[in-house]
């Protein structure tokens, strides 16, 4: 027990008190600092590695315990504040400046409800307090400018000595590009491989993303042209896959996860979406329209997480619809959220990769 309230003994009470997922010291993190000492009132600075961190009340609570043990401290006061790790660079990738983690939410198939996942998760990372944007890769079907409230919106192409450069529309706390804003809302894009891989390719580099923590991209379904654009112009901090219980969904969905794999990219886990459904006029039941348990069945399989199970609402569609996310429109109904707890454990997942991959470079 140390005699003395000063900031060393401050910092050596809290020297056992472990990151959850690193199973590291938050003082060996540097994740401790600015501790001040005012009669017995201690204030620190605890900075995360996400704002969206998905066991920041934990953390807050084993601190204040810990410091709470030494003699004469009255009050503990604890600022919590985040910086997002940034994904580790590969030599044969092009990063994007600004932009810490580029995350791919894709499908082995349409009608899942991808974009609805991406655009919820997008909106529940901004809403904790990340920078977030949003590119809509899904080319021939660009449905995000509507789920976002954007649909009317213009975006603004700006003329530099080294190329154009789109500004991107903003709603909800989000960034967003997406091809709805460069055609006709009917206009069909009818374009062959080398097209798609230019204009993805200009998203990436020719948009004016700014400082992100994490761009998350909505891909087309399948396994084509711009699944491998995307793969080989960018390092990617993970990959998340869309399916339904129903088989037919599962069988594409491996095929989609399998191919990440091929292609280097880890995947973060499976988001089993319309799990269920649940009657807006009976919310205490739930009806299994698609099947059950093959997402975790799938993902037990192919021995990767499953990130969550969303159910299917009425008011998910309607908040599509309308342009209101349902994370922003009924916070606390279950598919809201389900979904922001999905958000908030791809955050943990990407934070606790690049901070692993940090310590073994600094131990090699």
């Amino acid at each position: 027990m140390y005699d003395v309230l000063d900031s060393r003994s401050v910092l050596e009470v809290l020297r056992p008190v472990e990151d959850p997922e690193l199973r590291k010291s938050l003082v060996e993190l540097n994740m401790i600092r600015n501790v001040k000492i005012d009669a017995g009132k201690v204030s620190f600075t605890l900075v995360l590695t996400t704002p969206a961190c998905p066991l920041r009340e934990f953390i807050v609570e084993d601190c204040q315990k810990a410091v709470k043990k030494l003699p004469g401290v009255t009050d503990v006061n604890i600022e919590v504040t985040a910086e997002t790790p940034q994904q580790k660079s590969l030599p044969d990738r092009t990063g994007i400046s600004g932009v810490k983690n580029i995350i791919a939410v894709s499908s082995g198939k349409g009608g899942v409800g991808k974009s609805t996942v991406a655009v919820n998760v997008a909106v529940a990372l901004a809403q904790t307090g990340a920078k977030v944007g949003l590119l809509d890769a899904d080319i021939y079907g660009p449905n995000d400018p509507t789920m976002l409230g954007l649909a009317d919106a213009q975006i603004t192409v700006r003329s530099t000595k080294t190329g154009d450069i789109l500004e991107p529309a903003f709603n909800h706390g989000v960034k967003l590009v997406s091809m709805g804003f460069l055609i006709d809302r009917d206009q069909p894009v009818i374009w062959r491989g080398p097209m798609l891989n230019g204009v993805i390719r200009q998203f990436l580099y020719q948009v004016e993303w700014g400082e992100l923590d994490y761009l998350i991209v909505d891909m087309p379904p399948g396994t084509g042209d711009a699944q491998l654009t995307l793969t080989q112009a960018v390092s990617m901090a993970g990959a998340v896959i869309v399916t339904t219980p129903q088989t037919v969904a599962l069988l594409d969905s491996r095929k989609g996860l399998r191919m990440f794999q091929q292609m280097n990219v880890p995947v973060l886990g499976i988001v089993e979406n319309m799990s269920y459904f649940i009657p807006p006029d009976q919310p205490d039941k739930q009806y299994d329209i698609f099947g059950s348990g093959g997402g975790s069945k799938t993902a037990a399989e192919l021995g990767v997480p499953l990130l969550g199970c969303v159910p299917l609402e009425i008011s998910t569609r309607v908040g599509g619809d309308s342009g209101v996310p349902i994370v922003v429109g009924e916070p606390d109904s279950a598919s809201a959220k389900a979904l922001t707890a999905i958000a908030l454990t791809i955050a943990g997942k990407v934070s606790v990769a690049a901070l692993t991959s940090e310590i073994l470079k600094s131990q090699s």
